[in-house]
């Protein structure tokens, strides 16, 4: 499917939808947990379904009939591996997290997961380590430290160190270490992301997990411990908000999102900041983020904690006047594509000055001109792309724009919204 986008002014309002990290998380908590718990008001996506069909597969009970309720009948942490393969789709959170849940199963009895071929692509290496430093039996079936893999019970506790290269690695093993027999201690040898970390602590905090914390260098968590079933509302989702952040910072008379909570943990909601260094007219108020296009210049960026920032900020440096350094975020390369490389090759398809960095890019801003452009089946690059349509004359075509459905299926119907010039064609 192709996006078709073109110069649009955008005002209105929009409420943002529900996080897809929270939603996930919250999945997999009430499908360990005992009893019925609800969650309310989730994102429905791909990415989030592939959560459910697979803590489904791992014996919980979940009904999605009602699309603004959830309810999860979890296992009590008494894990059942199917005998069929368990396909992750396009979800790296799900695959990651749900490795650490497999791994409760009884001794002997073993998960197989997979994914679709970016999945493939994505290293899980050092979590299969740690794993097994616990007790469980990981192996990458290709030995290559992706899947397939099958992971066999049973997780006891005990020490592991842990390079956490993306932050899902160490999330999993947060998760899945309360219901182990023994003690476990995690030493963190690196941490990327660790917004996304602390979201996890927020969710074992909610539930009153027992561990020690130092300086997220070193985790304690108490062993025999268990989860309870809850009834949570999902926050909105400042990943996806982002780019209409980043589309009103470049052309809105003046958008209000609405829904999101700063109090919140999400790292991107860090991109408001990098907006206001580029210059951006935004005003914060309890309920609502108001953004007017601006004139905006270029800054260095270090963008660590916000990865998946990444595509939109890249394509809002290309309309700035200066130099953008988009710094220290290495572990883009590892997403569901190299989104450095790709983005950087999207960026010169419109004649923009643009540098690879081992760990970013430099962007010189121009006068991006329209041009066919590819989104690489990854749906942060399509929706970023987007955003250089809304900016420039004439039309802009972006290729795999089915790819939008993995975290954001009505992106497209709430840009209209605002007045964006945006249609999905075959």
């Amino acid at each position: 499917m192709k996006l078709i986008v073109r110069k649009s002014r955008l005002k209105g309002s929009v409420a943002i939808p529900g996080s897809k990290s929270h939603t996930i998380r919250a999945v997999a908590i009430a499908s360990l947990a005992g009893g019925q718990s609800i969650i309310h008001d989730p994102l429905d996506s791909s990415d989030t379904q592939s959560a459910v069909a697979c803590y489904r597969a791992l014996g919980a009970v979940i009904n999605t009939s009602d699309p603004k309720h959830w309810r999860v009948t979890g296992t009590n942490g008494e894990i059942t591996p199917p005998q069929e393969i368990i396909d992750v789709g396009n979800s790296g959170t799900t695959l990651r997290i749900a490795m650490g849940s497999a791994a409760l199963a009884p001794s002997g009895q073993t998960t197989t997961f997979t994914g679709d071929e970016q999945i493939q692509t994505r290293p899980v290496g050092p979590l299969i380590d740690s794993l097994n430093d616990l007790g469980a039996k990981c192996v990458s079936l290709k030995n290559n430290g992706k899947v397939p893999i099958e992971i066999a019970g049973k997780l006891v506790g005990g020490r592991t160190a842990i390079a956490a290269s993306t932050s899902q690695y160490l999330s999993s093993l947060l998760l899945c270490a309360p219901l182990a027999s023994e003690d476990t201690r995690i030493d963190v040898t690196l941490l990327n992301e660790p917004g996304y970390v602390q979201m996890t602590l927020d969710w074992l905090d909610k539930q009153q997990i027992e561990y020690e914390n130092q300086q997220m260098q070193t985790f304690r968590i108490k062993a025999n411990q268990s989860y309870n079933a809850f009834e949570a509302v999902v926050p909105a989702d400042f990943s996806s908000a982002t780019f209409f952040l980043c589309a009103a910072a470049l052309a809105a008379d003046e958008v209000i999102l609405l829904g999101l909570d700063f109090a919140d943990s999400q790292p991107d909601k860090a991109v408001v900041d990098y907006l206001k260094a580029m210059g951006a007219e935004i005003i914060l108020e309890p309920n609502s983020v108001t953004v007017k296009a601006s004139r905006l210049k270029g800054a260095d960026i270090d963008m660590n904690k916000t990865p998946d920032a990444l595509p939109a900020m890249a394509v809002t440096a290309a309309f700035a006047e200066g130099t953008t350094r988009l710094l220290n975020v290495a572990q883009a390369r590892s997403k569901e594509t190299d989104r450095i490389k790709c983005m950087a090759e999207e960026l010169k398809k419109m004649d923009i000055d643009v540098e690879e960095l081992p760990d970013g890019l430099i962007i010189r801003g121009g006068k991006p001109r329209p041009a066919e452009l590819h989104g690489w089946a990854d749906h942060r690059i399509v929706m970023a792309l987007s955003l250089a349509g809304l900016c420039m004359d004439g039309e802009c075509i972006i290729e795999t724009a089915e790819a939008i459905n993995v975290t954001f299926p009505n992106y497209v119907e709430l840009m209209q919204s605002l007045d964006a010039n945006m249609k999905v064609a075959s």
